[in-house]
């Protein structure tokens, strides 16, 4: 089934892991074997190839670069110049991608369309480019917010506006406060521009003011459940109300520590804590129940978003088992229509909405 996942950081994994991502899974660990500079060497599950196998024909691609204040201790760039030109960087590979022929970008529904009838011709994916979105996690990148328009220019079409802890123009995860002046003057350039509002990673305080503020298209593109997972990076229910009654799309991701309570990182296991993709349905079914139908719901998956085997679920070696969910589905008596939305119908009937 022709799937989307709305959260994969391929830039990222490209550059700052320095993984040739038109290789093979099995061919990126191969080569990282041995390597300690980062937890999940040598278990990556992401790579173009997978995609392909996977029927996987559309991501909503990220450029991610934080600033860091001198008295913040997470990883980052210490101006927003720097993180600008790491965007760009990122920018550039996926360009390089498109000049390879792997990818495509999308940026409107003409061009969605079009891509859409390519990857349902019923022929092989192994020639087919992927079709990516660009998305910008965290906002510190955009030195003001005059670059928002050069980057739709140049094909951004969503934005979330904070990461992990404090930010430039909003609070992420771990962070409180709103998004105040700054963050307000990004969201209406967004709204101007029709880019859409990724809730994802915003704070409890700056999840409520944005949402006052804005009223441009908004979703989540990978968050999961507080009432299954009590932490400040899932959401309430009371906010996952508020994203379907704003007609938003919330992707389910498969990072275990968002999944299964408990999780202690660098101790806790899949294995351990029996996280599988099944872990992944129950968050999805948790919003289906609020909202009282499977419209809201896909998969964001996040897959190699800093962590890799050690911390996805047991039962998927790469993002090709994505295709084991339409199946986990059925098992709790989703219709073969919830099911199709949840592989692609809900995002694309989002982006058909936004984009007319």
């Amino acid at each position: 089934m022709l799937t989307i996942d709305a959260h994969l950081d391929l830039s990222m994994n490209a550059l700052e892991w320095n993984r040739d991502l038109r290789q093979p899974v099995a061919q990126l660990r191969q080569r990282e074997a041995g390597m300690t500079d980062k937890p999940d060497r040598a278990k990556g599950t992401v790579s173009l190839p997978e995609l392909r196998r996977g029927n996987i024909g559309l991501v909503v691609a990220t450029q991610i670069a934080r600033y860091v204040a001198p008295d913040n201790p997470l990883p980052g760039w210490h101006s927003p110049e720097q993180a600008w030109a790491q965007t760009q960087g990122q920018r550039a590979w996926y360009n390089a991608m498109e000049d390879a022929g792997e990818m495509v970008q999308i940026r409107d529904l003409a061009g969605l369309e079009k891509h859409l009838t390519r990857w349902q011709d019923g022929n092989p994916n192994d020639q087919k480019p992927v079709g990516y979105i660009l998305s910008l996690e965290g906002a510190d990148s955009l030195r003001t917010p005059a670059d928002v328009e050069t980057a739709y220019n140049y094909g951004l079409r969503a934005i979330g506006p904070a990461h992990y802890g404090p930010g430039r123009y909003a609070q992420g995860t771990d962070a409180s406060g709103g998004v105040g002046p700054a963050g307000q003057a990004l969201l209406q350039e967004m709204e101007r521009l029709n880019i859409i509002l990724d809730a994802t990673h915003l704070c409890d305080d700056s999840f409520w003011e944005a949402l006052d503020y804005f009223g441009g298209p908004v979703w989540a593109s990978h968050n999961n459940c507080r009432a299954l997972v009590n932490h400040n990076r899932q959401f309430s229910d009371e906010q996952l109300k508020e994203l379907i009654a704003r007609d938003a799309v919330i992707g389910g991701p498969l990072d275990a520590w968002m999944m299964v309570p408990g999780w202690v990182r660098g101790q806790s296991t899949p294995e351990g804590t029996n996280c599988t993709l099944s872990v992944m349905i129950d968050h999805l079914d948790h919003i289906c129940q609020l909202a009282g139908n499977a419209r809201h719901i896909g998969i964001g998956s996040d897959l190699d978003g800093a962590f890799g085997k050690e911390q996805s679920p047991t039962d998927l070696e790469t993002i090709a088992d994505l295709q084991k969910i339409p199946d986990l589905l059925r098992q709790r008596g989703y219709t073969e229509a919830d099911v199709a939305n949840v592989m692609h119908g809900n995002w694309l009937r989002f982006l058909r909405r936004v984009w007319a």
